[in-house]
């Protein structure tokens, strides 16, 4: 079932009055159907990140519209998007954005805290959360107090406390070690096998590998995508490779 649709997404910044725009984004579609996991993929300065924005809201397109469960992002009007963001869509950033001077619980509740949540909700649904998380026993420290792989996996509970409809993803191992990344992309795979939706920018194929399907962005358009379907994760990420790698040549992908 499509529950997010692109349509012909376009997006030019123009600097100032009278200058030629910078076509960031250029006729971009797709769909994401519920509880699929996608990852989208391209060079730097390819319009991943400008798309990423306009799919959270953080930024509103030249032309075009983007669908969520049926709902036009455009017609949200603007005292209702802060409301918006946080009951249906989760967050998780390279960077954490943790705040330091809340406790692993405060930082992860934050959410439910602005959407004024009873504390027995909040108690309700932090500690099952947390411990299927693997940091029920960290609660209570404070972000500088744990590892950058426990950070990352307090800012996916922080996500997904508000249940939401769809997790977008910056870039989520960026900051980790080989270790953490791997343990986080597990996370992942298990939270989306549970029927969560989740849209991952990456540059990372080693990250990719863990979507069921990846999109290429190149000069602000989709050129290409991949899906995993019945193959092996390693025949998976030898595909994603070789589109990379088409793509930085400039070359055409023919897929054997």
């Amino acid at each position: 079932m499509t529950f997010m649709e692109v349509n012909n997404l376009k997006k030019v910044y123009t600097p100032r009055l009278g200058s030629k725009g910078t076509e960031a984004l250029s006729s971009v579609n797709f769909s994401v159907d519920k509880g699929e996991f996608v990852a989208i993929m391209g060079e730097s300065g390819s319009g991943k990140t400008t798309l990423l924005n306009i799919l959270s809201t953080l930024d509103n397109p030249t032309e075009g519209e983007v669908y969520l469960d049926g709902t036009p992002l455009s017609e949200i009007k603007d005292k209702s998007i802060s409301r918006f963001r946080r009951e249906q869509l989760g967050f998780v950033f390279q960077d954490f954005n943790l705040l330091d001077n809340f406790t692993i619980k405060d930082n992860i509740l934050l959410p439910l805290v602005l959407a004024r949540t009873s504390v027995d909700n909040m108690e309700k649904r932090i500690q099952p959360l947390a411990e299927n998380l693997g940091i029920g026993a960290l609660l209570d420290q404070y972000p500088y107090e744990v590892s950058g792989g426990q950070k990352q996996r307090a800012a996916v509970a922080r996500a997904l406390i508000t249940e939401p409809k769809i997790v977008l993803a910056d870039e989520p191992t960026g900051a980790l070690d080989s270790k953490s990344s791997q343990s986080l992309l597990e996370l992942f795979e298990s939270i989306h096998q549970e029927g969560q939706t989740i849209l991952m920018v990456t540059h990372s194929a080693q990250a990719a590998s863990y979507s069921s399907r990846v999109l290429f962005i190149r000069d602000g358009r989709v050129y290409h995508e991949i899906y995993r379907g019945g193959q092996s994760n390693e025949k998976y990420t030898e595909k994603i490779t070789q589109a990379l790698l088409v793509s930085s040549s400039r070359g055409e992908y023919n897929e054997d």
